[in-house]
């Protein structure tokens, strides 16, 4: 295995970059693929009570824990194998059980706020950010977080309104200026992801050629 090649797709939350992610995931599932969310790097709260944690502000950069991500991608780019940490939303902490994830030819790292950090940017071959209307993200994150996170409409909304949008334009909207290619409405833009599938897999194909020579 040559160099793998770091993919980094950020956008805000309910932007689609999760679909875009997944997307590339599978056009490139015949080579070796892996896909890491920053999701799994919230930092441990073990120590906190569950309404603390609770009351955590998730759409903040100290939420993560970018120095387990950065090692663990690192880990990755020099061929070793790691053990992914697994987060449980609706307790708002990691499980005791992880995921031991094998160095591959494409990494994949999906999260809103991963050109925030400049280490973990700096390691990125194709730096993505999915521009989709603030509008249609509040609608996406409603029924996301209610279907599968158990939320009520009102916390939602609440949340919305007081933590996650003025996050979003602090922290996530001014990300947008390291993007190598920004793709509007996500994972239904067939064009730029075509466009955006061809480029990885030149990248690969010379990485590969490199390594042969």
């Amino acid at each position: 295995m040559g160099n793998p090649v770091l993919i980094g797709v950020a956008g805000g939350s309910g932007s689609g970059k999760t679909t875009v992610a997944k997307e590339l995931f599978r056009q490139f599932q015949n080579d070796s693929v892996t896909m890491i969310e920053q999701d799994s790097y919230y930092k441990d709260q073990s120590h906190m009570s569950a309404d603390e944690r609770a009351l955590t502000n998730y759409d903040h950069p100290f939420a993560f824990d970018n120095d387990l991500l950065l090692t663990h991608l690192q880990e990755l780019l020099a061929g070793k194998a790691i053990e992914k940490p697994i987060y449980d939303f609706k307790l708002h902490n990691r499980k005791q059980e992880k995921v031991q994830v094998a160095p591959t030819d494409v990494i994949i790292l999906e999260g809103m706020l991963i050109l925030e950090d400049t280490r973990i940017r700096d390691l990125m071959d194709i730096k993505v950010f999915v521009d989709t209307d603030a509008d249609v993200r509040i609608i996406r994150r409603i029924a996301r977080d209610i279907e599968e996170r158990g939320r009520s409409l009102d916390s939602v909304v609440n949340q919305y309104l007081n933590v996650v949008r003025p996050m979003h334009l602090q922290f996530i909207e001014p990300t947008k200026r390291y993007a190598d290619v920004i793709i509007p409405e996500g994972g239904y833009n067939r064009v730029a992801l075509d466009l955006l599938s061809t480029k990885i897999g030149n990248i690969l194909l010379e990485k590969q050629q490199l390594a042969q020579s």
